[in-house]
């Protein structure tokens, strides 16, 4: 069986679609998913009023009560899980990973890691030049601009070692060996 630390940051931008592939991932598979969120993660889970499926989905996820607590990258770090999953990260999360600033869960978490021989998978939000379509929590399409810094970023983090960057939710299917037959 294989274990995945699936780690969630304030984004909201594809956290619905992000959410949407991992539960059907759990649903299809034998994988045990460990969910921990950032406490901006926790933020947006409720913002867009999904704090009560993640409860329901991944009744024993953790919340972030500071840089290694809970206790997350010794196992990643150690190989217990097979991999991690930041996923959907925010542009300050990517920045703080490109700068080896590590003073919150996530960022720590992928910092230790990074030691490691765990591999470590991001899907940043901010990936392209140019504009994004996003959804509010009402449901209402709105159209973002990417910072050139955030994008820059984004560039730097897929040159850093064992850190694979996502281009989509989908992805998540490949990596773990699964069919996308939603």
């Amino acid at each position: 069986m294989k274990r995945i630390a699936w780690g969630i940051t304030g984004s909201g931008d594809l956290i619905k679609e992000t959410y949407d592939v991992m539960v059907d991932i759990k649903n299809k598979s034998d994988i045990e998913i460990m969910v921990f969120l950032s406490k901006e993660g926790e933020t947006v889970m409720k913002w867009y009023r999904m704090w009560n499926d993640i409860q329901k989905d991944f009744p024993n996820f953790k919340t972030d009560a500071g840089p290694n607590s809970p206790f997350i990258a010794g196992p990643l770090q150690v190989g217990y899980y097979d991999a991690l999953i930041i996923a959907p990260t925010t542009s300050n999360t990517v920045a703080k990973i490109v700068y080896g600033i590590a003073d919150t869960l996530v960022t720590n978490v992928v910092a230790q890691t990074a030691k490691g021989k765990t591999p470590i998978y991001i899907l940043p939000v901010d990936q392209k030049r140019g504009t994004v379509k996003t959804v509010s929590p009402e449901g209402r399409v709105m159209e973002l601009k990417m910072r050139e810094v955030d994008v820059t970023n984004t560039e730097k983090l897929a040159q850093m070692e064992n850190i694979t960057v996502l281009e989509r939710p989908d992805d998540l299917y490949e990596i773990l060996g699964l069919n996308n037959d939603k």
